[in-house]
């Protein structure tokens, strides 16, 4: 015993000498970095001073900070910025879904500004802005070499107005210009639709009202087809939602879950890190599900894709999502300005990270072009589409019976009313089909 107490002793012993040996070359690195850190602020102070004394022009030093406080914030990555007031204020409205503008989510890559998606039902969204398009110049002004906050700046202006924006798209050779009419942003959070037997959800941002619009718009969606018996399965379309709050994004993904993680956040900081789990109560009550994604899908939108993803909850169809695996948190500062950091990237609950790879749908289906009108004929689309039927002096079909002949006429309306769809959004129908396909093969089963 009296061994094991002087060993322990002579360990702990050991152990104070070694702490002391060490202690002070530590200290010493700490102090170094201390002072090289008050050399560059005195540096950054020589600056500012010369500056303000001998430009050429007068200077107001409130924005030479706050240049200098942006260029630091920018410095990072493209999503830590500094918010003046005015643009807190903004940021705020945004988030209860309305405000005034182009209606475009952007981001700045190369120098110039890239749009992450315009939104539905917004005036760039009918002047045909798209998804990756990149926007080299305002007015006939570059914006290359400009912060993105300047960027959107030289965008905003009374409602109402016009502006001209160069843009360059991926496979055209030449930019062009686009002339749109600023309007009041009024964001439709979720809207619904009835596509044959299955309820189409389309979210366009995730703000304050999504949630909720979303449940009701689902509700209402059931009732419309006589209850939930009737509903083959459910869409839910997050193309060109660029994303926004993390909490309608774990709300929505949860609406869908019984249980399981959803997403979780690892940040520097301990306090920056998270888990976010599902609770009992799917909303559709485990009706099949698919999702539809594209490159305009970011942030929030890659959080419920991904998450229902990981769980198999439902099938994701479309193009590879934006890449945008990080979270950013939005802290007040004095003065009534704020600063937006990135403080933390988000996981699936595969455990993957998103970030610079997007989410990879389960099945690729590509948006093909729209044919020139032009492209073909209205008699050659007759002649394509004639049957037996339409022969002069045709035979009737005797086999038939009246109800038989009138289900038959019904089913080739939705077949008619599916075509039609096909034409204009070819990867919706193709989620409404692959919902249909397990409908009937899950009849067949039973």
């Amino acid at each position: 015993m009296k061994k094991f107490v002087m060993a322990a002793m002579g360990g702990t012993l050991a152990g104070a000498i070694l702490t002391t040996q060490f202690a002070g070359p530590l200290i010493a690195q700490q102090a170094e970095k201390t002072s090289s850190v008050y050399e560059q602020l005195d540096l950054f102070g020589d600056i500012f001073e010369r500056i303000r004394a001998q430009y050429v022009e007068e200077v107001d030093s409130a924005d030479l900070i706050e240049a200098a406080i942006n260029g630091m914030l920018t410095s990072l990555d493209p999503h830590s910025s500094y918010l003046p007031p005015k643009d807190f204020d903004d940021m705020q409205v945004q988030t209860r879904g309305e405000f005034g503008g182009l209606g475009i989510e952007v981001t700045q890559e190369e120098g110039f500004v890239k749009v992450v998606s315009p939104i539905d039902d917004t005036p760039a969204d009918a002047a045909g802005i798209e998804a990756g398009d990149f926007i080299t110049h305002v007015d006939g002004e570059s914006v290359l070499g400009l912060t993105l906050d300047q960027a959107v700046e030289m965008m905003r202006g009374p409602v109402g107005s016009d502006i001209i924006i160069t843009v360059v798209r991926e496979g055209l050779d030449e930019p062009f210009d686009v002339t749109i009419t600023r309007d009041t942003i009024k964001l439709t959070a979720v809207r619904s639709r009835v596509v044959g037997d299955t309820v189409v959800l389309r979210v366009t941002t995730f703000n304050d009202q999504t949630y909720p619009n979303l449940a009701k718009e689902l509700e209402e969606s059931i009732e419309e087809l006589g209850g939930a018996d009737n509903v083959n399965g459910v869409v839910l379309d997050l193309r060109n939602n660029p994303g926004g709050l993390l909490t309608q994004a774990i709300k929505v993904s949860d609406a869908f879950l019984n249980a399981g993680e959803i997403v979780s956040t690892r940040g520097r900081n301990p306090q920056d890190s998270d888990r976010f789990n599902a609770v009992e109560g799917d909303l559709t009550g485990g009706k099949p599900m698919v999702v539809l994604i594209n490159g305009g899908s970011a942030s929030a939108s890659e959080i419920v894709a991904g998450a229902l993803q990981d769980h198999r909850r439902a099938i994701v169809v479309g193009t590879k999502s934006f890449g945008k695996g990080s979270v950013q948190t939005v802290m007040p500062l004095s003065g009534n300005g704020a600063m937006r950091l990135t403080t933390a990237r988000y996981y699936t609950p595969s455990g993957r990270s998103i970030q610079a790879l997007g989410v990879s749908p389960d099945i690729v289906v590509e948006q093909p072009l729209r044919l020139p009108a032009d492209a073909e004929t209205e008699e050659e689309t007759t002649r394509r589409s004639r049957s037996e039927a339409d022969l002069r002096g045709s035979l009737d079909n005797d086999s038939m019976t009246e109800d038989e002949r009138k289900q038959a006429e019904e089913e080739q309306k939705r077949a008619e009313e599916a075509a039609e769809l096909r034409e204009d959004d070819y990867q919706l129908a193709y989620a409404v089909d692959i919902l249909k396909g397990l409908s009937a093969l899950g009849g067949a089963q039973d």
